[in-house]
């Protein structure tokens, strides 16, 4: 977290009541977790609208085949120059390299919110293996830290960016528990006066907000229906601890990887020309590995999971490669995207390939396994690792294992290489 920016929330001085401190802060974390989940809410909507419209609409009203392999470069490609054309010429160049932006960092300027989410939502709607999380966090970080600082200015910037940063994890997964995470892992680096309850009483109750509202208008889930695992014995911990480290064995490839792909990007500087020879790429990419392969990943994940046994390990591997390479290529060339959601597609598809070559592994525990490896690796934030491996199972017997198999994992990631790069292009360990 930047240390100037870092989530914190305003704590009870020594001589002051903390019912005095903590209850102003209930109004602002309230609408500002219901402002971030409109805003979550409103761009998936708008994307899948677009999304609706190039991928089935226009391509039934040309009798071309929506995802035959000559629609899937040209939409990518067409989606490489629009995004070149709003990072080139709308106002603040929606936000700066996503290669170097996690979901922290210092708010953006206002004026680049709207060239952000317009970029950010032609890449959702175009089939670009990114997610929604890095550009609607930074968006709400902006916009809550602009217009809280005008609204109250003596509150501390960082309370505003604890704010909407808990409140869009909390739209985003549906629940304000991996917010709760987030935060709390964010705080431990930064101590301050107060208890951690009373420093997260804000950010949570704006997490909850967020994610009441997402729950009230939509209906997220990340459980993949997979068969639940009941019994958990030796040879299931075992599986989980081989799967995890090597789920983060190949996500430190993409990290390892990502600073020459991105350097051999940056080499054409100009973003109508990045970008759109980033589109060609991924539409290629596209072609080979299939629809599975394109957009964020998470309902592909659904649909991968659907269909336990009926893949064999050579389409599994197949599906698992083109995805982190289109991953890279979309990381790297400028598209605005976040990066959770298609680790997430690998991980599973990965463990999807260890379960089919060694069918005796529980797929609940070769699954979130797999995912919690990759994340692990591509994001270093262990304790979103954790509450995802272990909200794909919708298995409370996969906790204890997955919480056994993250230290081996760890102990491989831990100072390497991750998905995410600093200002000179070298990867953050």
């Amino acid at each position: 977290m930047s240390s100037d920016h870092a989530p914190s929330a305003p704590s009870p001085a020594a001589d002051e009541a903390p019912l005095r401190v903590l209850l102003p802060q209930i109004l602002p974390a309230l609408v500002v977790g219901v402002g971030a989940a409109l805003l979550f809410l409103g761009i998936s909507a708008l994307a899948e609208e677009f999304k609706d419209v190039l991928w089935e609409d226009l391509p039934g009203a040309l009798g071309i085949g929506a995802y035959s392999a000559l629609w899937t470069v040209s939409v990518l490609t067409a989606t490489g120059v629009a995004v070149g054309l709003v990072v080139w010429k709308v106002p603040g160049h929606a936000g700066p390299d996503p290669a170097t932006t996690g979901l922290d960092g210092a708010p953006l300027a206002p004026g680049a919110v709207p060239g952000l989410l317009v970029a950010g939502t032609l890449a959702l709607a175009g089939g670009v293996s990114l997610g929604p999380e890095n550009p609607v966090i930074a968006s709400a970080v902006a916009l809550t830290y602009g217009l809280g600082r005008r609204a109250a200015p003596a509150v501390p910037g960082g309370a505003w960016v604890a704010l909407a940063t808990a409140a869009t994890i909390g739209a985003l997964f549906g629940t304000p528990v991996a917010a709760a995470l987030v935060i709390s892992e964010a705080l431990a680096g930064h101590p301050g006066p107060g208890s951690l309850w009373d420093r997260l009483f804000a950010p949570l109750l704006a997490a909850g907000t967020g994610a009441v509202t997402t729950q009230l208008l939509a209906e997220p889930t990340f459980a993949l229906g997979l068969p639940p695992l009941t019994d958990p014995g030796g040879e299931d911990l075992l599986a989980a601890l081989v799967i995890a480290s090597a789920g983060a064995l190949f996500g430190l490839l993409a990290g390892h990887l990502f600073p020459y792909v991105h350097a051999a990007a940056r080499r054409l500087r100009h973003p109508l020309l990045m970008l759109p020879l980033g589109g060609l790429v991924l539409g290629l990419l596209g072609a080979l590995g299939g629809p599975l392969t394109l957009f964020k990943g998470l309902e592909e994940v659904k649909q991968l999971t659907a269909n336990i046994g009926g893949w064999s390990s050579g389409e599994l591997a197949k599906l698992t490669v083109v995805k982190l390479l289109a991953l890279l290529v979309a990381s790297s060339c400028g598209f605005r995207g976040g990066r959770i959601f298609p680790a997430v597609f690998v991980g599973s598809a990965l463990g999807l390939l260890a379960q089919a070559l060694v069918p005796e592994v529980h797929p609940a525990v070769a699954v979130s396994s797999a995912v919690l490896g990759v994340l692990l690796a591509t994001t270093r934030q262990g304790w979103i690792s954790l509450f995802v491996g272990a909200v794909l199972a919708a298995s409370p017997a996969m906790l204890a294992l997955l919480c056994l198999a993250s230290l081996p994992a760890w102990l491989i990631v831990t100072g390497r290489p991750q998905l995410e790069l600093d200002g000179a292009g070298k990867p953050l360990r």
